[in-house]
């Protein structure tokens, strides 16, 4: 099979299941919602008004309709570029969910910026040391990915805020501010994200370093006097390109989809603690659109990992 062909066999799967994966996951977080106790309904009236009001105001928010219409309703909208209007504000949900991403953005670059470097040296030294170093770096690196985030932020808090008063301990934004005019506030958050993620893939790494490591070409490399950091990028690392960018595909999809409990602990502004809002509302077209926002981020790094992946392995294959 020519090269052409199987680059094109990759992308029809990568799509295929990419679009897969998005209806599915937009399914689960809308059954997920309507299988709490109450709903949006229940929320804009406190709990306060009679079973006649409710179920007026069911029929006019449209959750008096079969879970099935409702998702397919909402689908359909997806589809013609209109995002829907919360169930309790009456806002328009691109108009909450807009500034909230950008902030999420950020922050999610930031920390994916500190995690990959993190992870290359952490799986570097796993890798392509002695069997017992080695051994410790890979106990540390699964201790580490194996910390709850809600430990790893309060730490951070205690250290950085408390003990040695470099940071803020909240990262709470001014009114219309951009996190990119408040550097200190991302510091904090950006580092809860990015330890875990790096440690995960440092130790994810580690392995694939390793049997690069014991590859002829880079013995044979070791016996001509190559050495240091120039046999691990010259030689080693081309080898496990395929994995890494995998890798970092997976610690840029989760750092985004995981920053809820650090945005809400630290009471940043972004996509995780609007979630953690909406779904305290039952507020089932906001939730539904993070969740979406969340699945399409993972279903794209994802794609774009397996289809630079297969052009790397067609690409040595075909030599």
């Amino acid at each position: 099979m020519s090269a052409a062909a199987s680059l094109a066999r990759a992308g029809g799967v990568v799509l295929a299941r990419a679009t897969a994966t998005a209806v599915v996951v937009s399914a689960a977080v809308f059954a997920a919602v309507s299988a709490l106790p109450s709903d949006a309904a229940d929320t804009r009236t406190g709990g306060r008004a009679s079973a006649e009001t409710l179920a007026q105001l069911r029929e006019t928010l449209g959750l008096d309709a079969p879970l099935w219409q409702r998702w397919g309703r909402w689908t359909t909208t997806i589809l013609n570029g209109d995002w829907g209007r919360s169930l309790v504000t009456d806002r328009p949900v691109v108009d909450l969910v807009a500034p909230r991403l950008q902030a999420t953005a950020v922050l999610t670059a930031v920390a994916v910026a500190l995690a990959v470097p993190l992870a290359l040296a952490l799986a570097l030294a796993a890798g392509t040391t002695r069997p017992r170093s080695a051994r410790r770096w890979a106990a540390f690196a699964t201790a580490g990915a194996a910390v709850p985030q809600t430990v790893v932020v309060a730490v951070l808090v205690v250290v950085l805020s408390g003990l040695l008063s470099w940071l803020p301990p909240l990262s709470l934004l001014p009114p219309g501010g951009s996190p990119a005019g408040r550097p200190d506030l991302l510091v904090l958050p950006a580092l809860a994200l990015a330890l875990p993620a790096a440690a995960w893939a440092g130790g994810l790494l580690g392995g694939a370093v390793a049997d690069a490591w014991s590859a002829p070409h880079v013995r044979d490399a070791v016996a001509r006097g190559v050495t240091g950091w120039r046999l691990r990028t010259r030689h080693v690392l081309p080898f496990v390109l395929s994995p890494a960018i995998r890798a970092v595909a997976v610690v840029t999809a989760g750092t985004a989809t995981s920053a809820a409990v650090v945005e809400t602990m630290l009471g940043y502004q972004g996509l995780g603690e609007l979630l953690v809002t909406a779904v305290a509302g039952r507020d089932t077209p906001v939730v539904a659109a993070v969740g979406l926002i969340g699945a399409l981020v993972v279903v794209a790094g994802t794609a774009l990992a397996d289809l630079a992946a297969a052009v790397v392995e067609v690409r040595r294959d075909h030599r």
